[in-house]
């Protein structure tokens, strides 16, 4: 095979995929480096789009970027090529997370082809679900979905469940009373943004959901203590599906590998016909996300709180141009 067969449309729509991605508050930190003579992307991280405050060792960076890279794997497998992935290849680089090399044209990955169509449709939906129960089946199946990248996933349920909740409302308090977290918000919010004019990146006010009015899932207010006029009010679910992803261990690879396996569960739960919005205030606090594992199993570290459910799905955040985060070299 020769480097030739990709074209230079191609490298810039399967960055483009990749970019659809999920981050902290869409800060898409993540940057693309395409070789032609080896045909590979190198996956770096992009430290100016880091959260000091709410991500002080980078750990949700990384799990951004780790959702970006399976993205990358999942266009390269729908393109007919097998992504033969390296996570953090060179110990002298640490911003360079991952090299994904484009090999045996035509012998894709259908486990990951299969996930191609929820590359794009797949957004954060930040209003109420429905009090429907999500079949064990569809609840396996993600399980098995973040278990094959190397996490795991666990649904919490019953006192268990009311502990994340409450874990998650004292977050929320003290995120509106912390001047860094305030920082972080007002650089990667957007009031006043319609989206006819949403651009770049950061989380505009459409897209910031109602205002919770009761309920008990755990939703973070982008407003902050900010007023946004008009923005509606609603009740939330009282019983939300919340699921806990979790590694063995608690490195940056660990966190990439958290990343992709939250994209593979969160695309495989959109062709699912299942909404999701992620819950981490309590994640950005190191004292709660220690209490957030299940003290009965002692389960691995968690790295993410997904709330799943059925509801309406999200809206269209912006992104970042091709341009801005692609390069192609020779």
């Amino acid at each position: 095979m020769t480097a030739q067969l990709l074209s230079e449309e191609r490298v810039m729509e399967l960055a483009d995929d990749a970019a659809t991605a999920p981050s902290m508050h869409n800060a898409q930190p993540w940057h693309f480096r395409y070789c032609r003579h080896s045909r590979s992307f190198d996956v770096r991280a992009d430290l100016d789009r880091a959260l000091p405050h709410a991500d002080p060792d980078n750990r949700a960076l990384h799990i951004g970027c780790g959702a970006a890279l399976l993205n990358l794997r999942v266009a390269a497998a729908h393109a007919g090529w097998y992504p033969s992935t390296r996570l953090l290849p060179d110990p002298g680089d640490p911003a360079l997370l991952a090299t994904v090399q484009l090999t045996g044209l035509g012998s894709g990955q259908s486990d990951l082809d299969a996930l191609y169509p929820a590359v794009r449709r797949r957004h954060t939906s930040r209003y109420p679900f429905a009090e429907t129960d999500i079949p064990e089946a569809v609840r396996s199946a993600l399980s098995d979905a973040a278990g094959r990248e190397g996490a795991q996933l666990d649904f919490a349920t019953r006192w268990h469940l009311q502990w994340v909740q409450e874990l998650a409302e004292e977050a929320e308090a003290r995120n509106l009373t912390d001047r860094g977290e305030n920082e972080d918000l007002a650089r990667w919010t957007h009031i006043g943004a319609t989206a006819a004019d949403a651009t770049g990146d950061g989380i505009p006010e459409y897209a910031f959901g109602p205002r919770k009015l009761g309920g008990k899932a755990p939703m973070r207010d982008f407003a902050g203590t900010r007023p946004v006029p008009g923005r509606a009010t609603a009740a939330f679910e009282g019983s939300p599906h919340l699921a806990l992803l979790s590694t063995a261990r608690d490195r940056p690879e660990d966190w990439l590998r958290a990343g992709q396996a939250m994209e593979r569960v969160l695309l495989l739960a959109t062709l699912e016909g299942l909404a999701s919005s992620p819950a981490t205030q309590a994640l950005e606090w190191s004292d709660l996300r220690w209490a957030l594992r299940d003290p009965v199993s002692g389960k691995g570290y968690v790295q993410m709180v997904l709330r799943i459910g059925y509801g309406p799905q999200g809206l269209t955040t912006p992104r970042r141009t091709v341009g801005d985060v692609l390069d192609i070299e020779p």
